[in-house]
């Protein structure tokens, strides 16, 4: 009997013990987007002209094709290598191009696939070290970059020089405006393939930036070119090269020849480019339209303006079945939303509108008349489909579960893709009519931290001194009691095109805030005024006085934390990195003694060593705006500093350059004043790989040391 009870109760030990199950700091950092990330369908994509879509196997084995009841295994890994004379060891990212073809990259070369006649094509090979592919499969040709120089392939061409710059200041096919703007590449195919728009600059004013290698003995420098608020910027130009001719015409743009080239978009026909052009100041945006054979300008469309900042981020949207008229998105009502313009810049309409963000066009209904937007709602918290119609009337929120949506609209333009997350769910895929009615359920992941020690998120209102609401998110042990009492680590991020909190799984949380709550912390972090998806008014605050609302917020924050009986105020850090290392470092040292520790990664630490598209958006240049930069250069309070700080950086930052911190800690050497310092060598803005383990690891003992272990009693 006593053997049966001990055996009995050793089973009752291992089955708890199976049941909650500690996370590691190693597996949260490198196992997040793998072992416990929810399932989600790979490669997922409509067919065009079908009512299927496709996705690849779990193991990347297998293309599976969904024709209306369940998936079903099309073709393996295997036998595309056969039919291909290719050597994959799992399936490539494919794209389909009709109901029997699709293509995919395989080392120099993109390949086509034909599923009735199960066959390889050769399609266009490129030159090895190729950069910026940009593939234009109807035409069969690709556009790509080597160093500085643009070049195009074809079939048994695979090399034509387009721009051969003997000068290295001049870099062409390249996204320009260090990516600000919306600009994510560099170069444009005109719809019928016959000619290729890019962006070109002139780098030769802009200021070399030094960069140490140490992978060289002695040790080598790289320079980058790094415009520094109110110096000397890159000078853009755009090209158009026409294919049949291997000419090149530039656009005759006017005005600063510092200004910037945004948005590059077709026209329907070929005829005509459309760019925003915003002058420096970045108040004034100008849509220009030009002549694509001549680079003639043709006409201002019309122009925006603010007293503080314009902010172009999509190019021109031309109707599919109306080339005479076009959407634009703007947010001069004080929320981005979708205007109607005829071809002549008339403005139509406003077709979106009220408290809430537009974030994409998605497309058009079968009807041709009703728009599609994918949008957040007004608390910014969640984001769902809209329909409108192209008038502006009969707007509607598509039904769908609170939570974070993305969605693909069918050819035809009745269903949609939607998948989604929430803090409830890990991530879901339904078929929707657009009601919203899910006609089928695709795939619903498990909760992959199941046998894991459960802890609570928790989403959060918090009044802004500003009168708004902001959000907020709080993350509790999974042995949480309100009779004990918690130290805090405030996670925070804070600046614009960012938000740290919504309604997704795990409310955007990483597992190592997740890690660190189990210890017994309470992890909290608030989206303040500035930040992302909340209006212009919520985000524009912050214009000329960068760190200054934000920490007002921040304290509000802090002040709700006052209010709870079972958070620890008095053992509070701070940790944040790039924008959220400079509201760390600010709120040590311009509000010292409300945090014991503070640990800011690749921080800001003095406005005019950023980078002027941003940093001049929103601080002006430092000339214009002498009280703004003095006041929040960090430098300036290195005496204020209660308690402990540690600085980080990456060696080879190309964003933050390491000028800010090395700036800052020689304040704080002058000073005479103690804190800390850890370079991670060889690593740009962000510390990634197996080296982020020995970051976090670091940043999570700094801060114990100073606020002690968390309560897990």
């Amino acid at each position: 009997m006593k053997n049966l009870l001990t055996f009995c109760l050793l089973l009752f030990v291992v089955g708890l013990s199976a049941q909650t199950m500690q996370l590691t700091l190693s597996d949260a950092i490198l196992k997040r987007g793998s072992t416990f990330a929810p399932d989600r369908l790979t490669n997922l994509q409509w067919i065009p002209k079908t009512a299927q879509f496709s996705y690849l196997s779990t193991d990347r084995q297998v293309i599976m094709i969904d024709k209306g009841e369940q998936a079903q295994a099309t073709i393996t890994v295997d036998q595309l290598n056969k039919a291909c004379q290719t050597d994959l060891k799992r399936m490539p990212t494919i794209r389909w191009v009709n109901p029997n073809r699709f293509y995919f990259h395989y080392d120099t070369t993109y390949i086509a696939y034909d599923l009735d006649e199960n066959q390889g094509f050769l399609l266009t090979p490129h030159a090895r070290g190729a950069a910026n592919a940009d593939f234009l499969y109807q035409y069969n040709q690709v556009a790509y970059t080597i160093d500085n120089d643009l070049y195009t392939a074809t079939i048994g061409i695979p090399k034509t020089i387009v721009v051969d710059n003997t000068d290295r200041n001049i870099v062409s096919g390249q996204a320009i405006a260090r990516y600000e703007f919306g600009i994510g590449k560099g170069t444009f195919w005109s719809p019928d393939g016959a000619h290729l728009a890019f962006y070109e600059k002139d780098e030769t004013n802009v200021a070399d930036y030094p960069l140490l290698d140490l992978n060289t003995v002695p040790g080598s420098l790289t320079t980058i070119k790094y415009p520094m608020a109110g110096q000397k910027s890159e000078k853009p130009k755009i090209g158009i090269y026409h294919r049949m001719t291997k000419q090149v015409v530039y656009l005759k743009t006017t005005g600063e020849e510092d200004h910037y080239l945004t948005n590059l978009g077709w026209g329907p026909n070929n005829e005509f480019v459309y760019i925003a052009v915003v002058n420096r100041d970045q108040n004034r945006m100008w849509l220009n339209q030009y002549n694509a054979k001549t680079g003639d300008f043709v006409k201002t469309l019309f122009e925006e303006k603010h007293d503080k900042y314009v902010e172009p981020e999509n190019p021109v949207w031309f109707l599919p079945n109306n080339p005479n008229e076009f959407l634009w998105m703007s947010e001069r009502d004080g929320f981005m939303h979708v205007y109607r313009y005829d071809k002549n810049g008339t403005l139509l309409n406003q077709v979106t509108k009220g408290k809430w963000v537009t974030l994409e066009i998605i497309g058009l209904d079968n009807t041709g008349k009703k728009l599609l937007v994918k949008g957040t709602d007004g608390s910014g918290l969640n984001q769902y489909a809209y329909s409108v119609n192209l008038d502006g009337s009969e707007q509607k929120q598509i039904a769908g579960k609170p939570g974070v949506h993305s969605f693909s609209l069918n050819d035809k333009g009745d269903q949609l893709l939607d998948s989604y997350s929430s803090l409830e769910e890990p991530y879901t895929i339904n078929l929707i009519n657009l009601d919203g009615k899910v006609l089928r359920t695709i795939s619903v992941s498990k909760n992959k931290m199941d046998g894991y020690a459960k802890t609570t998120t928790e989403i959060l209102k918090i009044k802004s001194p500003g009168g708004m609401m902001m959000n907020a998110r709080m993350i509790k042990p999974s042995h949480f009691s309100a009779d004990k009492k918690y130290p805090v680590v405030v996670y925070v991020y804070g600046g614009p095109h960012a938000q740290m909190v919504t309604n997704r799984w795990a409310a955007g949380a990483p597992l190592w805030m997740h890690y660190l709550a189990e210890k017994g912390y309470l992890v909290f972090t608030v989206d303040n005024r500035g930040s992302a998806n909340r209006g212009f008014d919520f985000e524009n605050t912050i214009h000329r006085r960068l760190g200054t609302p934000e920490m007002e917020d921040q304290l509000a924050g802090v002040e709700y934390l006052k209010s709870l009986p079972y958070a620890d105020t008095d053992r509070m850090a701070v940790h944040g990195w790039s924008y959220g290392g400079f509201m760390t470092t600010s709120l040590m040292l311009r509000h010292p003694g409300v945090f014991k520790v503070g640990v800011a990664g690749g921080p800001v630490t003095d406005w005019k060593y950023y980078e002027a598209m941003y940093g001049e958006r929103y601080m002006d240049r430092p000339e214009e705006n002498e009280e703004g930069y003095e006041k929040n250069r960090l430098m300036n309070y290195v005496q204020n500093l209660e308690g402990e700080l540690l600085l980080i950086h990456g060696t080879v930052d190309d964003v933050v350059v390491m000028q800010h911190n090395l700036a800052l800690v020689k304040a704080f050497v002058d000073a005479g004043i103690q804190m800390d310092f850890f370079p991670y060598p060889m690593h740009p803005h962000n510390v990634r790989g197996k080296d982020r383990v020995h970051l976090m690891e670091k940043v999570i003992r700094y801060m114990e040391r100073a606020i002690g272990p968390g309560n897990v009693d």
